[in-house]
């Protein structure tokens, strides 16, 4: 394997490490390119290993950085292996989060071009989601016989960047000629339904069963309108052939990454797409997969929403936690997470033992790592291992933001014992005929540990509705705060007494879950006062400079 410090390597020398050969994909540039998918992917091979985290700050908690790393630290080890990871939303990039594509020693290449526009998935799926929404207002406008009601349509645009004042607007203001006047919406490319549906289908037949389910509005009777009424689902297919594919890109240290589909991880699942999974499965003997937020979110919607409707199952698991994180939950002040204070790390340790707990639950044996920073003292990596000790979990400390490979080789053979001893055996926590409440009430107490679950009259009434027609049996997709366990970010550590407060439910029915509301989650950030995009400019040589 290619090091860090050396030039990327070619797509044949990437793909050959996976078993492919030149037919098997087409280049989009020197490094990158579309995989050719068979519509019937050989049996998995290999052992899926899921990076989840503790409950994080507004900083992250190196997710994407340690499945990197782990995935350079098994090619260091000479193992065959893939990193399937999501693809980076333009919005959060020119937002507040920056890039997601690693960092340091532990990075993706090409790191400028998955950032931006990389191979225009997301442009296809904001084009897809819009062509929907302009069909569904063009049958109401010309009251075609699929009786769109006007007054009901549910279906919003979206727009690949982050723009508050786009979350409610007035559409068709101009007059007759210009449409009808009605109150919509604009999500972040990444919370549409269609991005949901393409990182979950399993094959172009899956993906056109979903995206026909997919509601837009109510018609004049109260009924549901689908897409599939709308008559464009062959555009649909159309738009969508290409990113339909996985991307092949590489490690900086020239090893095999996928990174195809990012859906929002609050209101859909947070995972890379289902096709990627499968296809790195059956060409490498472990994969390595994120999943977004902390645990309670990200794991839960793996099992219950990607795993359970894909029929995947993890090995293992990596928790991965920060001295901020640990410090913010033991109870540090803002101004001080960056500060070592092993007593603060030692209480934040308790919401780290929930997560090694749920995880269990769920039936993912996990290996702990510590994303270290310069800022962790030897102090706070000694309590941390005690405290895991005490948990009866295996941990390592993660360098390879610093180290690259090097970093990672410890947590690499942790994983690996943890991973070969397995037999991958899920536990959800609820059945798929068990009423819906029920459901959103087993998650609300057994994982967030909250007392109960009160509704407000308009959820009743939707969960209602879904179960009186025929829709009780589809997942649950949680939409809370990722900053505590409870629905209140201001609940640190590992809070209790406290109860989850629902105030919608919407129907997703292409992707299979209803979105449970709690809190203030929005589907469309927006930008802090000084946003990632001030920094980002061309230098005088034409290269790309200030995307971190």
């Amino acid at each position: 394997m290619k090091n860090a410090s050396a030039s990327p390597c070619s797509l044949e020398q990437v793909a050959h490490q996976l078993g492919l050969s030149r037919h098997e994909f087409e280049p989009y540039g020197d490094l990158k390119a579309k995989l050719r998918v068979p519509e019937g992917l050989p049996p998995a091979r290999g052992k899926l290993v899921l990076v989840t985290g503790m409950t994080p700050t507004r900083s992250g908690a190196g997710k994407t950085v340690t499945s990197i790393g782990l995935g350079q630290a098994f090619g260091r080890l000479g193992l065959r292996h893939c990193v399937c990871l999501r693809e980076p939303s333009l919005g959060p990039v020119l937002g507040i989060k920056g890039g997601g594509t690693g960092g340091g020693r532990a990075s993706l290449v090409p790191m400028e071009d998955i950032n931006l526009h990389f191979t225009g998935d997301l442009h296809a799926v904001t084009s897809a989601n819009n062509l929907i929404a302009a069909c569904t207002d063009n049958h109401a406008h010309f009251d075609s016989e699929v009786g769109v009601n006007r007054d009901a349509i549910t279906w919003p645009r979206v727009l690949d960047l982050c723009d508050r004042q786009l979350r409610h607007v007035e559409l068709g203001l101009g007059g007759e000629r210009d449409g009808f006047p009605h109150r919509g919406r604009f999500d972040i490319t990444a919370a549409s339904e269609v991005m949901a549906v393409l990182a979950l289908a399993k094959d172009r037949a899956d993906l056109r069963a979903r995206l026909g389910r997919m509601v837009v509005a109510h018609d004049r009777d109260g009924r549901w309108v689908t897409v599939d009424q709308l008559g464009v689902l062959g555009a649909l297919e159309v738009l969508l052939k290409e990113a339909m594919r996985p991307n092949l890109v590489q490690t900086t240290a020239g090893t095999p990454v996928l990174v195809h589909m990012g859906p929002f991880a609050n209101i859909a699942h947070g995972c890379s797409s289902v096709v990627a999974t499968r296809f790195a499965l059956a060409h490498a003997d472990y994969v390595f997969t994120e999943a977004g937020f902390g645990a309670d979110l990200g794991a839960e919607k793996f099992v219950h929403l990607k795993c359970r409707q894909a029929g995947l199952a993890p090995a293992a698991a990596v928790l991965v936690m920060t001295g901020s994180a640990l410090r913010k939950h033991g109870g540090a002040g803002k101004g001080s997470l960056g500060v070592p204070d092993p007593a603060a790390v030692a209480r934040g340790m308790e919401n780290v033992r929930v997560h090694v707990e749920n995880l269990g639950k769920l039936g993912i044996p996990c290996v702990a790592t510590l994303n270290r920073f310069p800022a962790d003292s030897d102090a706070e990596v000694a309590m941390v291992r005690r405290r895991c000790d005490e948990f009866g979990i295996p941990f390592a400390v993660s360098d390879v933001f610093a180290r690259g490979p090097n970093g990672g080789v410890g947590l690499a053979r942790l994983v690996k014992q943890l991973a070969d001893a397995q037999t991958p055996a899920l536990k959800p926590l609820y059945e798929l005929n068990a009423p819906l409440p029920a459901k959103i009430d087993s998650i609300a107490r057994q994982l967030y540990r909250a007392d109960g679950v009160d509704y407000t009259p308009e959820a009743t009434r939707a969960l209602a509705r879904l179960e009186a027609q025929g829709l009780g049996e589809l997942s649950i997709c949680m939409a809370k705060t990722p900053f505590s366990l409870s629905d209140n970010p201001r609940l640190r550590g590992a809070p209790t007494g406290f109860r989850i407060q629902v105030r919608d439910a919407v129907i997703r029915a292409g992707a299979g879950f209803v979105v449970v509301l709690t809190g203030s989650t929005v589907s469309m950030p927006g930008l802090p006062r000084h946003s990632a995009a001030e920094r980002i400019h061309l230098d005088p040589a034409g290269n790309v400079a200030g995307l971190t």
